[in-house]
C-alpha cells in the first residue's frame, strides 16, 4: 500500500496492531477513530488521527478527501447493537439508509463502501497489514480435537455456514451435535455465556466461520487471547475457525493460553 492511506478504527486490538505494522513498514496512515468504539491508543501510532462519531459519514468522507486518502481499510469492530441503537446519522447517512431495502449490518457497511467508492476512495482488504496473523490450516494447538469434538465441529460448521450465508451470524455454540446458541448482535462472548446457561455443565464447542463472500473488506472474524478465558469459564473445549480468513490477534499468547487450558483449536479450509 502507498501512503497516505486511511484506516477507519473500531474497537479491539485489530486497528492497534494494523497501525503498529504500518509504522514498521514506514507507511503514513491517517486514522479515523470511531469515538464510541476505538481506543485512544491509536492516536500516537497514526501519522495523523481524527475522531468521528457513529453516523458521521459526511465528515468521514470530508476528512479522507482533505488528507488526500484514496485507499482505506476498516479495522476493528463496531458493535451491531451500536449500529442499530446508538447511531445518530448525518444527512448523508440518512440518505444512504433510505436507499437500502435491507437494514442489516452487511447491507449497511456494503453501502458505505460503495459511497466511499463514488468519492474515489477505495476500501481495501482489511487484513492487508496482518496476513501473518490469519489462522493457518490444521491443528494449531498441541492437543487436537477428540472424536466427540470433531463430530460437534463438523455439525457446527454446516450450521454456521448456512447462517453466515444469510447474514445472521458467524459463530455457533454446539454440544452433543445440537446447536445450543447462535451468535446474533450480542457477540461471541455473550453467546457462549448464554449457551453455558443452557447445557447444565456439558462441554461446548465454538465454531466460527467467515462470510461467504470473495473479499475481506470488512466483518472479518477475529479471535484473540481474550477469547480463551471466556472459553474456560463456559467449558468450551474446542474452537474451529476458517483458515486464511480469521484473524488471530496476539496469536502466540492465545495459543499458549489455549495449550495451558487444554483447549483444541483447528483451522478449516473455508467453504464457498
Amino acid at each position: 500500500m502507498r501512503g497516505p492511506y486511511g484506516l477507519i478504527a473500531g474497537s479491539g486490538r485489530f486497528p492497534i496492531l494494523a497501525l503498529e505494522q504500518a509504522r514498521k513498514l514506514g507507511h503514513q496512515v491517517v486514522a479515523v477513530g470511531i469515538r464510541e468504539e476505538a481506543s485512544p491508543e491509536i492516536e500516537p501510532l497514526a501519522w495523523r488521527c481524527h475522531w468521528i462519531s457513529l453516523g458521521q459519514l459526511g465528515r468521514l468522507i470530508e476528512i479522507l478527501k482533505q488528507e488526500g486518502v484514496s485507499e482505506v481499510v476498516m479495522a476493528g469492530q463496531v458493535k451491531h447493537t451500536s449500529i442499530f441503537s446508538g447511531i445518530r446519522p448525518d444527512w448523508r447517512l440518512l440518505k444512504l439508509l433510505a436507499s437500502l431495502r435491507e437494514k442489516n449490518t452487511d447491507a449497511l457497511i456494503g453501502a458505505v463502501v460503495r459511497e466511499l467508492a463514488s468519492e474515489g476512495i477505495r476500501v481495501t482488504d482489511s487484513t492487508a497489514l496482518l496476513k501473518p496473523l490469519l489462522a493457518g490450516e490444521g491443528v494449531l494447538t498441541r492437543r487436537p480435537p477428540d472424536r466427540d469434538e470433531l463430530a460437534d465441529i463438523e455439525y457446527g460448521r454446516r450450521i454456521a455456514g448456512a447462517l453466515a450465508a444469510l447474514d445472521v451470524g458467524q459463530s455457533v455454540a454446539v454440544a452433543e451435535r445440537a446447536c445450543v446458541a447462535v451468535e446474533a448482535m450480542e457477540g461471541t462472548d455473550a453467546m457462549l455465556r448464554r449457551a453455558a446457561g443452557l447445557v447444565n455443565g456439558r462441554p461446548l464447542r465454538l465454531v466460527k466461520v467467515s462470510r461467504r463472500r470473495a473479499h475481506l473488506l470488512f466483518d472479518v472474524p477475529v479471535v484473540g487471547s481474550a477469547t480463551i478465558p471466556v472459553m474456560v469459564a463456559t467449558n468450551t473445549t474446542a474452537l474451529a475457525v476458517d483458515a486464511g480468513r480469521t484473524l488471530m490477534l496476539d496469536r502466540d499468547e492465545m495459543l499458549r493460553a489455549a495449550d495451558a487450558a487444554g483447549i483444541a483449536i483447528v483451522g478449516y479450509p473455508p467453504e464457498d
